[in-house]
Order: C-alpha cells, then structure tokens, then sequence
C-alpha cells in the first residue's frame, strides 16, 4: 500500500529521490552539446533549477515498509502553481505512485486557490506524457523559464 506524505524541500528522501532523478535525466539526455553556446547551457541550468523559497511544499509516495518510492514538488512559478521534479523509482513504477503524488500536487493546488497546475517535461520522456495524457492533463504551449532554452518541452495544465 503507498501512503502520501507531505514534506519539506529538504527532506533527506525527497533529495535522495531528486538525485535519483538527475542521474536519470542525465543518462537521457546526456551532457550539453559541445557545440552550444555555454550561455544557453547555463540559461538552461537556471531554467531547472529549483529555488527552495518558491516550494509550497513536496510529497513523497511511500511504501508499507516507510521507503519513499517517488517524489513531487509544487512550487510557486510567477501567478502560477507548477508540479516539478516527478520521479518513482523504477522497482515501483506502474503501481500507482505517480497518480498518487499527481492526486496530492493538485490538492495542494485547490488548497493554495489555484484555477489551474501545470508542468514541463521533457522530449526523452516519453512515459511521463503517457502518464499526464492519461490522467487528464492538457497539453499547453511551452511556457517560460522553458521557451527559450528547451522549445522541445512538452508541457501541460490541468484545470482544478
């Protein structure tokens, strides 16, 4: 059985399950091209980085025996809510904790009064857009800080 728990930025399980993510992310899209311009490479840092103050708050997905199986963040981007940094570990994928910690980010979202979330992922995921097609999400243009460093983004809102 998965439970849902909220937690902060800094929550050791949450980093642990972001750097999951990264090293993932890494072997997906590999390291910049060596032929672009380092300030767009360093624009695109910027433009995934997380600032912690922005955090409403992350939510981790675990399991009966407390291990943290996947992770969410809802963050505050501009006049907008935004889900970030979606990971489940592969052992646990297909169990429902991605439309668990989906359910839980849109409550947070209902909660903060927001009309709508959204998200960015990226063109190498294609799991993730089968997941947010199939859970009601729409797709919506590539917004800022995305546009102008990954125009490849897909990304997506969900009416609350």
């Amino acid at each position: 059985m998965i439970t849902i728990e909220r937690v902060r930025w800094d929550d050791p399980r949450g980093v642990a399950l972001r750097a999951r993510m990264d090293e993932e992310m890494h072997e997906r899209y590999g390291a910049a091209n060596g032929d672009e311009d380092p300030a767009v490479t360093a624009e695109r840092g910027r433009a995934l980085a997380v600032d912690p103050a922005t955090i409403i708050t992350s939510i981790l997905a675990v399991d009966e025996d407390g291990e943290a199986l996947g992770h969410i963040a809802v963050r505050r981007l501009g006049d907008e809510v935004e889900l970030k940094r979606l990971i489940v570990l592969a052992a646990a994928r297909g169990k429902g904790a991605a439309t668990a910690l989906l359910t839980e980010g849109e409550r947070v979202g209902r909660e903060e009064g927001a009309a709508r979330l959204i998200l960015q992922t990226g063109d190498k995921q294609p799991e993730a857009v089968a997941l947010y097609e199939k859970t009601g999400w729409t797709p919506i243009p590539v917004y800022e800080p995305y546009a102008a460093t990954m125009p490849w983004s897909f990304c997506f809102e969900k009416a609350l």
